[in-house]
């Protein structure tokens, strides 16, 4: 697949200044996106944008007709960009083209979403199967880390315990402060039901994060508090006493210079592959643990799907079912924590 480069100032100061214009005034008046989505949508539209500028005269973009995306989205393919990439660019360029007709009808009636059903989406790439790692595997892990020991094996421990038990994503388990240990656990009576089906009592002990920003709309996203186990925070102890004493108040870090900083998200992409790949056996992403975690709670714990939407934070049962794999006042995840 080959890569593209970002558009320079001096490439995008060369694209029509019209269009340079409503790509301006779309973000001065999307203020509801999140930082990552601008992000996101403003790589695709200055791709697409200088697109134009080299294959279509650069001509303005309410003349832009459904045949100069087709070859736009023709060349994205014959680059060997993914299904997903080209989705992705298309949506945030269908996105684009809604503002336009919304916001600009008096100035441009004519214009319309030349993105249209007879522009079919490309087909999707092979997609690896989904094969997350089983709670048993996981503990094995954790138990070759502590044996061979690697170099700073222990935020490697920590991080498989609080990411598995929380169910976190990656920006999520970044935000992750280690305060939390210091913090008073939480203990709740709650009635559950026994084997029998007979409810009974039982209590659930937990630690509770503060505020993380999660996925969602709008800049402030999703905002939630995780629940960590003692199994996952006795891990977290152990990671930060070898650590010893620093300014930085997030539990996963990076030392550099002398300098200790928080790590970036696609940092744990980065020992998916270079240590739990090799650990697992099999493909490893950050990802599969949150589809182990919701397979663990609905097949191996029998708890209802509902339970493992609770801790995932997904708005739908719908969307958790799709991370079961079959072969914040969230008090239905009480009972994980028993």
């Amino acid at each position: 697949m080959q890569k593209l480069k970002p558009i320079t100032e001096e490439e995008w100061l060369q694209c029509n200044p019209l269009n340079r214009e409503l790509y301006d005034d779309f973000f001065a008046n999307n203020i509801e996106l999140s930082n990552a989505t601008r992000t996101v949508y403003r790589s695709c539209l200055r791709i697409w944008i200088n697109w134009i500028k080299n294959n279509c005269n650069n001509k303005d973009y309410t003349t832009i007709r459904s045949v100069d995306y087709k070859r736009f989205q023709n060349w994205l393919v014959s680059l060997g960009r993914s299904s997903s990439d080209i989705s992705t660019k298309r949506s945030c360029i269908s996105s684009f083209n809604d503002y336009i007709m919304v916001y600009y009808e008096d100035e441009y009636p004519t214009f319309r979403n030349f993105i249209n059903a007879s522009i079919k989406k490309p087909e999707k790439a092979f997609v690896n199967v989904k094969q997350p790692p089983t709670y048993e595997e996981i503990l094995k892990m954790i138990e070759r880390l502590k044996t061979e020991k690697p170099h700073n094996y222990k935020e490697y421990i920590a991080y498989l315990a609080v990411t598995y038990d929380t169910g976190c994503r990656r920006a999520e388990t970044a935000q992750l402060r280690k305060d939390i240990v210091d913090s008073t656990p939480i203990e709740k009576v709650i009635k559950v039901r026994d084997k029998d089906g007979n409810m009974i009592e039982r209590t659930a002990r937990f630690y509770k994060t503060g505020d993380i920003r999660c996925k969602g709309k709008g800049k402030t996203g999703k905002i939630r508090q995780f629940k960590i186990s003692e199994w996952a925070i006795s891990y977290v102890r152990d990671w930060l006493e070898e650590r010893g004493e620093d300014d930085c108040p997030f539990i996963f870090v990076k030392k550099y210079n002398g300098v200790v900083s928080p790590l970036s998200p696609t940092t744990f992409n980065e020992w998916g592959k270079t240590v739990f790949t090799p650990l697992l056996g099999r493909r490893f992403h950050p990802h599969c643990l949150r589809e182990a975690r919701a397979t663990d709670i609905v097949v191996r714990q029998g708890k209802n799907i509902e339970v493992a939407q609770s801790l995932l934070g997904h708005n739908s049962s719908e969307t958790t079912r799709i991370y079961v794999i079959n072969n914040s006042e969230d008090e239905d995840s009480d009972e994980l924590f028993i």
